[in-house]
């Protein structure tokens, strides 16, 4: 699954950061928001209803796009590891617009 994919490879590049105050703290901030996308995706698969799989593929791309603000905090400290933090930038941009279409077509 994409958002797992994504969600790992966050990790493993926080796992390979230098172990700076601001690499930490971004660090975690990113780990949550990039495992909250496919927990609330799955969440909502879930489907209690139209109404829930709206709220949490809501909240899924809410952390998408989080994800996106601590790579990008962390690309400005981080340029050896640049094309890899560019690439974890653009595939939660990507998700971000799966799940906007997938909202725009429960509407």
């Amino acid at each position: 699954m994409r958002t797992f994919v994504f969600a790992r490879d966050c990790r493993f590049l926080v796992r390979d950061l230098k172990s700076t105050i601001s690499n930490i703290e971004d660090g975690k901030q990113l780990v949550k928001s990039s495992g909250s996308v496919g927990a609330n995706y799955i969440e909502g698969n879930e489907k209690l209803g139209d109404k829930d799989l709206k709220f949490r593929l809501r909240i899924a791309r809410k952390e998408a796009k989080e994800s996106e603000y601590w790579l990008r905090l962390l690309k400005e400290y981080n340029e050896s590891e640049n094309d890899r933090i560019e690439n974890l930038r653009n595939e939660a941009n990507e998700i971000r617009k799966i799940l906007s279409a997938i909202i725009n077509k429960l509407k």
